[in-house]
């Protein structure tokens, strides 16, 4: 057994320092591939992001590209990977899977999982498998959201604002997708984006939607719209409230400040 040299067996003052227990190192070396895989997750997700708003903006159908098909084949290996490397080191892997059931859905790479094998699907199947890059992009979102929050007060406000404008902006790239040629209202992005901003205040505008997918974001947007501007006001009016409290609590006790 090898013997500890001084230098490594005191701290500062010559105060003996406890060795770190195998365990201990075990968990440090698993914290580490863990923040090195989510650091990876997001910036995948960024990229994912940008690439699918790049690809509506042009009018390009991601999901026939092979490029993009690849791309995303990838992201979701890493995703998986991520996935079940943090279920293995939870301690419940059952309520892990249940509690993320979500993240592994989105992060299964069906479009090039069907390519590959050249599994013929139907028009339906293919109808509904144009969602899940938006989904996974909207998951991706949240996680680069969550990655930037740490303050649980401000957390629930800039969550209710991400809600709102992650929505908004996705559902003006579905709206796009799906409007985009039966709808001769709208020609490009911005008529899109302009009508889901427009929808989400209830004002309505000049767009009216002729898909059923269209018809359908039409109620959602503006349903969400009605819930979330309520938030904003609720959450400014105790501001003002707390403000106003405390420039009252101060100015009824001047000693306070002596």
């Amino acid at each position: 057994m090898a013997t500890k040299s001084p230098s490594a067996s005191s701290g500062v003052g010559g105060a003996p320092n406890a060795a770190p227990t195998p365990r201990q190192d075990s968990a440090f070396t698993t914290q580490n591939v863990l923040n090195f895989l989510h650091i990876i997750v997001l910036v995948l997700s960024v990229l994912l992001i940008v690439t699918i708003s790049v690809d509506t903006f042009r009018n390009i159908r991601y999901n026939s590209e092979p490029e993009f098909v690849k791309f995303e084949f990838w992201i979701c290996i890493v995703f998986l990977v991520d996935f079940f490397f943090e279920m293995a080191v939870a301690r419940n892997k059952g309520a892990f899977f249940l509690r993320n059931i979500l993240f592994f859905l989105v992060s299964v790479p069906y479009l090039p999982l069907l390519k590959y094998f050249d599994v013929h699907i139907g028009h339906t199947a293919d109808y509904v498998l144009r969602f899940v890059p938006f989904l996974r992009g909207g998951y991706a979102l949240a996680l680069v959201v969550s990655w930037f929050i740490n303050n649980r007060a401000a957390s629930l406000f800039v969550t209710y604002l991400t809600t709102l404008f992650s929505g908004v902006y996705f559902s003006s790239l579905i709206f796009y997708v799906f409007e985009h040629g039966p709808n001769a209202l709208v020609t490009k992005y911005t008529d899109a984006l302009w009508w889901a901003l427009m929808d989400c205040t209830t004002v309505g505008s000049n767009i009216v939607a002729v898909t059923p997918v269209g018809r359908v974001l039409s109620v959602l947007v503006a349903a969400l719209g009605m819930m979330m501007f309520p938030i904003f006001t609720v959450y400014i009016t105790s501001i003002i409230t707390r403000y106003h409290s405390s420039s009252h609590d101060d100015s009824a006790d001047p000693g306070a400040n002596m």
